[in-house]
């Protein structure tokens, strides 16, 4: 009884699934293929588009992405982007400001990968001197996007007077090159499309007026990386600049249920099984915390086939659900479910099985959830 008769029909349901170990995630290569489509289709083209890794950190899952025309990425780590550099990307971001024994680490992966063009982001004068002082010693050249803080208060520098003056420094360091600016506004979750664009418009006029100002001084132009997941759309309209979506490969049931204006499809489906009936009323799947993204408050994940029900306990190997409809199932029964965040469940897991036509055919490995590859 792994596939009660209620989800038979439905999309996301394995025909081999009692082949399947649980907990485990799935991923569906032809709705990831969907979802690139529509992500090419809003950034009018692939060469706008700068994906983040950190969402799948799978080597396939790029290779799905570079099929289809897409270059550039960005990583959160030095494994994402040594991953990304070992399979053929082109313009790899470290959007993470390396530091201590870090900057050493960025500098021989861009020495172990001469043919890809490999960049860092950095918001601190002190940093981006050390960082220049490295380029000398190594002899390499270092490319700079200045990181800015435009409301989300977690790094970057706030656009304005000290910005531009970091800008210039980083122009006029030695061995170093100023690529650009890097602005991510992960605190823009309004679900009003229109809330959402007044926030969006209004957090980055700023930085508009700071490139302005730079470009009256005889910069260059300044090129920009912008936005994340439920912004990217919003800044496709602004000319010249290179988006970074990453959740949007995969979705999740957080942002499908917050932002019913933007259709992509959800491509990873978590299985679990009963493994206890406590009580009457009760059952216990075993996705425990190991198993999903669970940093945020219940719900961590819609449960697919139960109308009702409630989560009431979550433990490291166990999820314990209330619902009147415990008597339909038995110990062993096949459910599945869909990450309330879908980044950090990837990130749970060594390897992946993948679904083609209704049945799991391989597994691909989360290469990229390691801390460090070889560099």
């Amino acid at each position: 009884m792994s596939n009660p008769k209620h989800l038979s029909e439905e999309w996301y349901t394995i025909a081999n699934g009692d082949d399947l170990f649980t907990p485990a995630l799935i991923l569906f290569p032809g709705r990831i293929e969907q979802n690139i489509r529509t992500m090419i289709s809003i950034a009018g083209g692939t060469n706008r588009l700068r994906p983040h890794i950190k969402t799948h950190k799978i080597a396939e899952v790029l290779g799905l992405q570079m099929k289809h025309g897409i270059m550039k990425f960005k990583c959160a780590t030095i494994a994402e982007a040594e991953m990304c550099a070992m399979n053929g990307a082109g313009d790899i971001l470290l959007a993470s400001q390396s530091v201590g024994p870090g900057i050493e680490r960025f500098f021989t992966l861009i020495q172990s990968f001469p043919e890809c063009h490999i960049s860092c982001i950095a918001d601190d004068a002190d940093n981006i001197e050390l960082i220049s002082a490295m380029a000398v010693r190594k002899n390499l050249k270092a490319s700079i996007w200045l990181d800015i803080n435009n409301g989300m208060n977690r790094t970057g520098v706030i656009p304005g007077k000290k910005a531009k003056d970091l800008y210039r420094l980083i122009s006029r360091l030695p061995m170093l090159e100023a690529e650009g600016v890097h602005v991510y506004d992960g605190h823009i979750h309004e679900s009003d499309p229109g809330i959402r664009k007044m926030i969006c418009d209004e957090s980055f006029r700023p930085v508009e007026i700071m490139i302005n100002d730079l470009a009256k001084e005889g910069f260059p132009p300044v090129k920009i990386i912008a936005g994340g997941s439920p912004t990217f759309p919003l800044h496709a309209f602004r000319e010249g600049t290179e988006l970074s979506p990453g959740t949007t490969l995969l979705w999740d049931h957080g942002y499908s249920s917050s932002f019913s204006d933007m259709h992509f499809l959800i491509a990873a489906v978590l299985i679990m099984r009963v493994i206890s009936k406590p009580s009457e009323g009760f059952l216990c799947l075993d996705l425990g915390h190991k198993a999903v993204a669970s940093e945020m408050p219940q719900p961590r994940i819609k449960i697919l086939g139960l109308t009702s029900y409630e989560i009431t306990g979550h433990n490291e190997e166990h999820l314990v659900v209330k619902t009147p409809e415990d008597r339909k199932f038995r110990t062993g029964d096949l459910f599945y479910g869909i990450p309330y965040h879908i980044c950090p469940t990837v990130d749970r897991y060594d390897s992946v099985y993948v679904a083609r036509d209704g049945k799991v055919t391989e597994e691909w490995k989360v290469a990229a959830r390691r801390r460090k590859i070889t560099i």
